[in-house]
């Protein structure tokens, strides 16, 4: 008897949109146990070969700055039913660690990332896509948060890296790939009523 094809979820929108949040939501409601779980923020390329002057004109928000080839072999290898390594990334040192986590196939693939809808053979994958909406005022200050707690960032740097980077990108990447989604989430994780229609529908879906 043939295996059922997993169901691949994507969940993209801007830095700070919410997007981790949904995700979490439908782990959380689906069951992890049913999901195979993969972050875009993990494939970033290893920069421990450039000197800093060189890794400080990175633009981590242009596409070019993610191995998304990695990651789509790595869904396809999910989907056919075979374990992958995905590799750990250090933001404060702007390098991946060598150490790598195993993700088990599972009935259903869950994909979240900025710029997952801009690439044509990644967007290709998803049987579902959900957007993320939520003012840039919102997205800046949690990503101002996340970046000082989390990645050892200076306000001061988080704001030029904005202005220089993440507000261009935005604009002319992430914004635009909203016209692909199957779904729109204003405000993500505060938004309880589409939050209650998506995982019905994944679970609608898995049935």
């Amino acid at each position: 008897m043939k295996r059922p094809d997993p169901l691949v979820i994507g969940v993209a929108g801007g830095s700070g949109s919410g997007k981790t949040t949904v995700a979490q939501t439908i782990l959380s409601r689906v069951g992890r146990n049913r999901i195979a779980f993969l972050q875009h923020d993990s494939y970033y390329k290893d920069l421990s070969g450039l000197p800093p002057t060189q890794q400080s004109e990175i633009n981590f928000d242009h596409p070019d700055s993610l191995e998304s080839d990695l990651l789509a072999q790595h869904i396809a290898s999910l989907r056919n039913g075979t374990s992958v390594w995905v590799p750990i990334y250090d933001f404060s040192a702007n390098r991946r660690t060598g150490d790598v986590f195993i993700v088990e196939p599972r009935s259903v693939i869950l994909v979240e990332g900025i710029l997952i809808f801009t690439e044509p053979k990644l967007r290709s994958m998803f049987d579902v896509k959900i957007f993320v909406d939520t003012d840039a005022d919102l997205r800046f200050i949690r990503r101002l948060k996340r970046d000082i707690a989390e990645r050892g960032r200076t306000t001061e740097s988080v704001i030029q890296q904005y202005q220089a980077t993440v507000r261009p990108m935005h604009l002319e990447f992430v914004e635009p790939s909203k016209r692909y989604a199957d779904v729109i989430i204003p405000e993500g994780g505060h938004n309880a009523a589409a939050l209650d229609m998506v995982v019905a529908r994944i679970e609608a879906l898995l049935k």
